[in-house]
């Protein structure tokens, strides 16, 4: 893409375990002009030190953040490139990925967002699944997060309109972000496969599932007023799991089912002010199957 500098931004912390990869995936694109930035929020496991190997190659910084969305943003006041994407200390682009984006960004001059094909590895960067990405749809993308974070890309552009990540969002800031800059213009979708966003036990979300949803739910409640009935499923569904509850058995599934019920209808109550009317004939059928009185 002539004339454009692409800038990576890693925001990094206490992933000594998977940064070299990460570091390695980005500095093996083949594109010329890369400018790639890595935020390390004063780590403490040797990640420092193999900063200090790529000195030359990228630009480091290792100093206390206020979090992940913070050290992203500080990434977006030092970007140079026209063109940005984020790739997390955990994560890995695919050879090639970088180089098939700008040929968008290229070719659509119209376009100001890139999202792509990705998929869920494992710590070993064996592929898990391909991350469920679908046709850009805003109002299917209120109820799914479809987009998968490292394989997102969009001009300097977007920020200088729409602003930096919300730092006070610390699981979903990404997902407050593509709400945000996708309104009024859809992306562009690239059916290849850029990234390979890693699942692990110590990941955020995986460690935090039920934090991620309730901040997921505040997020929505608060941009749209009543956030999509789903994500209250979502929740609904973790709090009963993370119970220990399950569902091997009918007995098992009837007693899952009637916890489920008074979780879901305690959260859409706090967080739609009541159970809307289309949920209610789905709750009445799970009070009949487990063998709950009618609600009055």
């Amino acid at each position: 893409m002539s004339g454009c500098l692409l800038t990576v931004i890693t925001p990094s912390y206490n992933q000594a375990k998977y940064v070299r990869r990460t570091i390695e995936s980005v500095l093996s694109q083949d594109v010329p002009g890369l400018q790639y930035l890595v935020n390390d929020g004063a780590s403490t496991d040797g990640t420092a030190a193999i900063l200090r190997e790529y000195a030359g190659r990228l630009t480091a910084v290792s100093e206390p953040d206020a979090g992940q969305a913070d050290a992203v943003n500080k990434g977006f006041e030092r970007a140079a490139g026209s063109v940005l994407g984020w790739l997390n200390s955990d994560d890995v682009y695919y050879p090639g990925a970088c180089a098939r984006v700008l040929e968008v960004f290229e070719r659509h001059r119209d376009i100001d967002v890139v999202y792509g094909e990705a998929d869920h590895i494992d710590e070993a960067d064996r592929v898990i699944e391909a991350y469920a990405v679908e046709p850009f749809d805003y109002e299917r993308l209120k109820s799914v997060c479809f987009l998968c974070q490292p394989a997102v890309f969009f001009r300097r552009s977007v920020v200088e309109r729409y602003g930096p990540l919300r730092r006070s969002l610390r699981y979903c800031m990404d997902y407050e972000y593509w709400l945000r800059i996708l309104v009024e213009h859809p992306p562009y979708l690239l059916r290849v496969k850029l990234a390979g966003s890693r699942l692990h036990a110590e990941t955020k979300t995986l460690g935090s599932k039920e934090a991620v949803h309730r901040e997921i739910l505040e997020m929505l409640k608060e941009k749209f007023g009543t956030p999509p009935s789903r994500w209250v499923h979502n929740l609904a569904h973790v709090i009963v799991r993370e119970r220990g509850l399950t569902r091997e058995t009918v007995e098992k599934d009837q007693r899952f089912v009637a916890e489920l019920v008074l979780v879901t209808e305690e959260l859409f109550e706090r967080y739609c002010g009541a159970v809307p009317a289309s949920e209610q004939p789905t709750l009445a059928t799970w009070r009949q199957f487990a063998g709950m009185t009618a609600r009055p």
